[in-house]
Parts: structure tokens; sequence; C-alpha cells
């Protein structure tokens, strides 16, 4: 039987990024200590973190020095290598395992485990050059090229019209030298609505799983999300099921996030996985009892795990780079003028476009309300300051 790890012990977490910080926070207030590692000495975490282990996600010697301070190990993002968990492994529990991380890093082999375990996923080609990204257009029509590793919020995606643009679109993500690199094409879908379902998993097999999440993107990136999704009772069924049977198949310790489209002809399709907390979940902070960061901790140390029911809908709203100008941050102010809003910013010093800088949370009494909410917030922050 597994041992549970009590607070006042130690939780290190590898990657020191935004979620990695509210996750410490979280483990903070159930009394954990929390050690990171992350490339960046400055990263998101470290003002709320006992100590940061600053190093590559690929140094193994580094990962086993954060373990071997630490009772249990999790993770915030999916760049780790799986000789880091290993190292780490020699010096304590490491949840999720490196076996998993194996399967979500590379897109071509998650994509391949899903279509072997049975899951549903769209069409799609593997692909390595710019004569086999044609070839995969002439027969899937429009594609979504992405590569299989490296690939983060709209990152190392790129779309191909018809087989005229095949050429054009590897070489963007490649490179001129075109070569030495893989990727997935995927059949462009035509689609209803994206969703995603947070499972939970704790080493002794106690299992829940968050209501969806209703998402949208805009340029490959969530722009908003809400929970519960406002979707039929069937199709929040089947895939709740799904995702289940997904983090059961997989072999699941800590939180896995699948994300998932609804295709026109009403076809639930996987689109790929997230064995950490996820964009999408935000508002459980203020939807649920139990925080998706919460529970992460009360996964990885084989704690009772949370209430997942919805007390209120919420949503997020994300706030990027793109706000902040040489005037300075955004008025905040003007956004907690609106009722029934949070501000969570990630404690990022440099503010580039895209660049995910916090979010705005919000409640209502239905999801509709909660996101109209959340974006008119949002929205307070593009307004013109006095003077102009």
């Amino acid at each position: 039987m597994t041992d549970t790890i009590l607070p006042g012990a130690t939780i290190g977490i590898l990657g020191g990024g935004q979620l990695g910080r509210m996750t410490a926070m979280a483990a903070r207030t159930l009394g954990y200590d929390v050690h990171v590692l992350d490339p960046d000495p400055e990263c998101a975490a470290r003002a709320v973190v006992d100590r940061v282990v600053t190093a590559r996600f690929d140094d193994a010697d580094a990962a086993a020095d954060l373990a071997r301070n630490c009772d249990v190990v999790t993770l915030e993002i999916e760049q780790i290598s799986t000789a880091s968990l290993d190292a780490a492994l020699r010096h304590a529990p490491v949840r999720p395992a490196s076996r998993l991380l194996g399967i979500v890093q590379d897109r071509a082999v998650q994509t391949r485990w899903l279509v072997d375990a049975g899951f549903p996923v769209g069409p799609y080609e593997e692909v390595s050059d710019g004569e086999s990204v044609k070839r995969a257009a002439t027969r899937l029509g429009a594609l979504v090229v992405k590569a299989t590793r490296g690939g983060y919020d709209g990152r190392s995606q790129v779309r191909v019209a018809d087989i005229d643009d095949a050429a054009a679109a590897w070489t963007s993500l490649t490179g001129p030298a075109g070569t030495g690199r893989r990727a997935v094409a995927e059949q462009a879908l035509d689609l209803q609505s994206e969703l995603s379902v947070m499972i939970a998993r704790a080493p002794n097999g106690e299992v829940v799983a968050y209501p969806p999440a209703l998402n949208y993107h805009e340029r490959q990136v969530l722009s908003w999300s809400v929970i519960p999704a406002p979707l039929p009772a069937t199709l929040v069924k089947e895939a709740t099921e799904l995702a289940r049977g997904i983090a059961d198949a997989i072999g699941l310790e800590g939180l896995l996030a699948v994300e998932m489209f609804v295709t026109a002809t009403g076809d639930l399709l996987v689109n790929e996985l997230a064995p950490r907390p996820h964009n999408s979940f935000h508002e459980t902070e203020l939807a649920c009892p139990t925080s998706q960061f919460e529970q992460l901790v009360r996964a990885v140390c084989n704690l009772p795990l949370g209430d997942t029911s919805i007390v209120r809908p919420a949503a997020i709203v994300n706030l990027f780079g793109d706000l902040w100008t040489d005037r300075g941050a955004p008025p905040f102010d003007a956004a907690l003028a609106e009722p029934m809003t949070r501000l969570h910013l990630y404690g990022k010093r440099v503010a580039r476009p895209g660049r995910k800088m916090g979010h705005i949370s919000a409640y209502g009494d239905t999801a509709d309300d909660a996101l109209a909410r959340a974006r008119s917030a949002a929205a307070r922050l593009v307004a013109p300051r006095d003077g102009g």
C-alpha cells in the first residue's frame, strides 16, 4: 500500500511557471513546503516557494538534487525529459511517471497510443518533409500541421489550406533546411465546440472528474473557458467517460486534462492530453470546493481527493502581454470594479505579445452569466486611460 504524504512534507515541482506557482500556493495553504526546478531563476513560482533549483529540464543531476530534498515530485510542464523523471525517482516518488510523460510529450507517439488503445481521434498522418505534407493534403484536404515536440500555446503549428501551401508551410515550421523535424498533419475539422475534462487519480486508485469546461481559442491559444460547459447531458457523460477511460489506460497518478473536439456532425474526438494543471480549469478556484491545484497536491500525496462538484458556475479570460504598453500595466482597478471578479497575475517580469501574464475569473448564476462578467472585466483593461 502506498503511504500518504502528510502536510509538513516537501513537494518538488518540475517547472516553475504559473501552473507551478498556483500549485505551490495551494500546497502551502495545506501546510507543505515546496521546491521547484526551472531554467529561469526568476520564474513565476520563485516568490512563493522555499527553493528554486535553476537548471534545464533535461538536467537529470539537477532533477535528482531536487528530489533528494523532497518527499514527492510532480510536474507542471511536459517539456521535462524522461531521464530527469527517472533520476528523480531514485530519491522520491514521481507522479505522473516517466512512462506516461514519454507518451504525452511526443504528439505522434501520443496519437498512436490513443488509436491503439481504441480512443477516437481525427484523421491524421505523420509527416517528415514537404513531400509527405503534400501527400497528406492530397488525402485529407486542409490540414493543421503540428510539430511532434516543442509546441505549446499554438506554437509550432501551421495551417495548410491546400496542396499548393504544403511546401511553404513545412518551411515555416522547420526553417529553411526543412529537415530533422517530425510533425503530425491533422485534418482541419469543422468544429461545433471545444471542451476539456480534468481527471484526478491518486496512487490508491481513487478517481474523480471535474465537469467538462467549454473552451474558446484564438490563434490556437485559449482565450476563455467556462465551467460547467453548457452542453447536452449526453455529451457531458460521453466526454467524462472517455477521459476516465484514458486516465485508467495510461496509468495516471496526478492530474490529466483531456482536450476534445466536438465536430459539426456531433462526433467527439480527442485532441491532446496534458498530465498537469490546465488553463481551462483555472476557474475551479471559484467554481468548485477543491481547485485543480489543491487536487494535484491531494492526488500526488495520496490524500483523499476533493469534491469536484460545481458550487457556482465560473469562467476565466486569459490576459496576454499585448495588454502591457509603453505606458505600463493595464488599468487593473477598472477590471476589479466589475462585481464578482478576481484578478490573477503570474508574477512574470517581462510582458511580451502572446505571453500569458494572468487571467480574470468571475462567477455567476449561470455559465453564460459568469463568462459575460469575466469578459466585461477583461474588456475594461483595453479601455483608454484618462487623457486618451
